[in-house]
């Protein structure tokens, strides 16, 4: 099979090689194309999978191309893992909002509508040169938003794009770490959108295990979602929220955390990754390097703010997109069949949101690609929030399509982790003035 990397230049494309290498399913990737704008990051990472091939009997022969329909060409898969605007642009994000006292980070709030903004138009051009170029390939989407993303190009591809992200499966394993059972045993009962959804049931043999999980304090800290929310407020909610909830449920916490800080994540990334990419000599050791401390440092804002310490060291092996994304392609392509959370059409699964409504639920995936699973309907404060992002998310489709303004800034405004109209027109305005990449999409008043 031939697999395409869409921003093949990206950090984390040697943790998909290396899970490529080590395959032996039949229908196992024989030559991955790269493809980026910037070649000198293509090279970069093309050494650091040169020394991975070294490890394994069988490697994917890989190719680097900077044109975009020579990449996808004759593809089975396409992953789309770009970032429009590069760091800078998040560090963007993030600051403009900070400047005026709201949240800045890269999917949740006013940074995940700007990144989406700027995202979407690239993301459908990519979408119609695989229609053209690739008709019955899958594009796996890794870019964020996610979900957000994967609406959009779902307007082009229909079901042949898929979303895809590592942070229920991190909690599924940190949840069956501490109930001492195989993952596989577990059915999780497990609904929303990509970072904003909750862990509603842990089912083991027709019993659910986690009203017991929740009422033990001492054990619920031994996880990260205990240590960042709480065991008491994981108790009052009755569910174990995805991560990303912590910047909903203590967003005063997390900016002042930023603050104190002095550095956002995309700054820290920035400096780091611009390291590396600069970079001579053993390619794979810089990496590795790298790789770990962006993976200690993950979230470092909430496990300061509450006093989480460090993660554990079972969470930092870096597998998580990796290995969803291998097992998504195998399911199809071999139809072996696979139980996954993803981000799909909802197709009726959730009451509050319609049908075509891209949604991150567990799915069951064979040849004919993924369809939901039943799963519990969502409790009243999470339908609230889901269906407020969800409007979000379309008004920011809407404006990026559009090129409007107005709609963009009614996008921002409307999210509430924007506290007013005028913070949102500040933000838009700041955007607007240091991203060229932004304001070739907002052309209209």
């Amino acid at each position: 099979m031939r697999l395409t990397i869409v921003g093949g230049g990206g950090f984390r494309v040697p943790l998909v090689y290396r899970a490529l290498a080590s395959d032996e399913h039949t229908s196992r990737v024989d030559e991955l194309v790269l493809h980026d704008t910037d070649g000198v990051r293509l090279q970069r990472v093309a050494a650091v999978l040169s020394e991975i091939a070294g490890e394994y009997a069988r490697p994917p022969r890989v190719r680097l191309t900077t044109d975009l329909a020579d990449a996808v060409s004759g593809a089975d898969f396409v992953f789309s893992a770009m970032r429009v605007g590069g760091l800078a642009g998040r560090v963007c994000d993030e600051r403009s909002a900070l400047d005026v006292g709201v949240l800045g980070q890269e999917t949740t709030g006013a940074g995940g509508v700007c990144y989406g903004l700027r995202t979407i138009p690239v993301a459908l051009a990519l979408a119609e040169t695989v229609r053209r170029a690739a008709p019955e390939a899958y594009v796996i989407n890794f870019t964020n938003p996610a979900g957000m993303v994967t609406e959009a190009m779902s307007a082009v591809l229909g079901r042949r794009v898929i979303g895809i992200c590592d942070s229920p499966v991190g909690l599924f394993k940190r949840v069956a770490r501490l109930l001492e059972i195989p993952r596989e045993q577990i059915t999780f009962d497990y609904a929303g959108l990509n970072h904003l959804g909750w862990l509603h049931r842990a089912v083991v043999d027709g019993v659910d295990l986690l009203p017991g999980l929740l009422a033990d304090p001492s054990r619920l800290t031994q996880i990260e979602e205990g240590r960042l929310f709480g065991p008491q407020w994981l108790a009052s909610l009755g569910t174990v929220p995805n991560e990303y909830l912590w910047y909903w449920y203590y967003t005063a916490d997390a900016v002042a955390s930023i603050e104190r800080a002095g550095v956002t994540r995309g700054e820290y990334l920035l400096e780091q990754q611009e390291r590396f990419y600069a970079g001579e000599g053993d390619a794979f050791a810089h990496w590795e390097r790298t790789r770990l401390d962006r993976e200690e440092t993950y979230m470092a804002e909430g496990r300061a703010s509450t006093d989480a310490g460090a993660r554990d060291d079972e969470d930092l092996d870096g597998g998580g997109y990796d290995r969803v994304a291998l097992a998504l392609m195998a399911a199809i392509a071999a139809d072996e069949g696979a139980d996954l959370v993803l981000n799909v059409p909802n197709d009726g699964t959730l009451d509050a949101v319609d049908a075509d409504a891209i949604v991150e639920v567990p799915c069951t995936v064979g040849a004919d690609g993924p369809r939901p699973v039943a799963v519990s309907q969502l409790l009243p404060h999470e339908r609230g929030l889901v269906s407020t992002v969800k409007d979000v998310e379309r008004t920011t489709i809407e404006a990026a399509t559009s090129g409007s303004r107005s709609a963009a800034l009614k996008a921002l405004a409307l999210h509430p982790l924007v506290d007013s109209v005028t913070h949102a027109r500040q933000i838009l305005d700041r955007e607007l003035a240091a991203l060229p990449e932004l304001s070739r999409v907002l052309i209209n008043p």
